[in-house]
């Protein structure tokens, strides 16, 4: 392997861990790697290039993201940098880690299910509430603090709660 590609591949595993770590403003539990909105680095011709990749169309958290991995990189002393919205594919709840999903419990976010697609828009999956982990819920409103989320309440332990929609 030469020396040249070897440092690119250095220097895509640093941008990966500095642009991967800046954090959703909406959620600020989560970083950008954990929701799955890093989608891809590349080194292009001694360029840094981000690509990310929205929860979905028009998503206003999107220009802070991209402003907080130019500040991130240049504070690590990466650069010159490009970061690219890319629209496609279309970001999906299964591009989030584990630890992400866990993170949204903790926070009081119940967390979208593995493999669940829309399903409990339409009664068809059980969300569980993370605060007690009752299934004996219900949606109360398809938007919640944020678009990418709903408002649910616990039939259980009667707390209202934000359930991060699938897509």
């Amino acid at each position: 392997m030469s020396a040249a590609l070897h440092d690119s591949e250095a220097l895509r595993g640093e941008v990966w861990r500095v642009a991967g770590a800046v954090t959703d403003p909406e959620i600020p539990v989560l970083s950008i790697a954990d929701l799955g909105v890093l989608r891809d680095v590349a080194i292009v011709d001694g360029r840094v290039e981000v690509a990310i990749t929205p929860t979905y169309s028009g998503c206003p958290a999107m220009n802070m993201i991209a402003l907080e991995i130019e500040l991130a990189l240049e504070k690590a002393g990466i650069g010159p940098v490009t970061v690219k919205t890319v629209l496609s594919p279309a970001w999906t709840t299964e591009w989030m880690t584990e630890d992400g999903r866990r993170k949204l419990r903790e926070y009081g976010i119940a967390p979208p299910a593995k493999g669940g697609g829309r399903r409990a828009l339409f009664g068809e999956d059980q969300v569980a509430c993370p605060q007690c982990g009752s299934t004996s819920t219900a949606e109360l409103a398809p938007f919640g603090s944020t678009s990418c989320k709903s408002l649910w309440q616990c039939k259980t332990c009667r707390e209202p709660f934000d359930y991060f929609k699938c897509h």
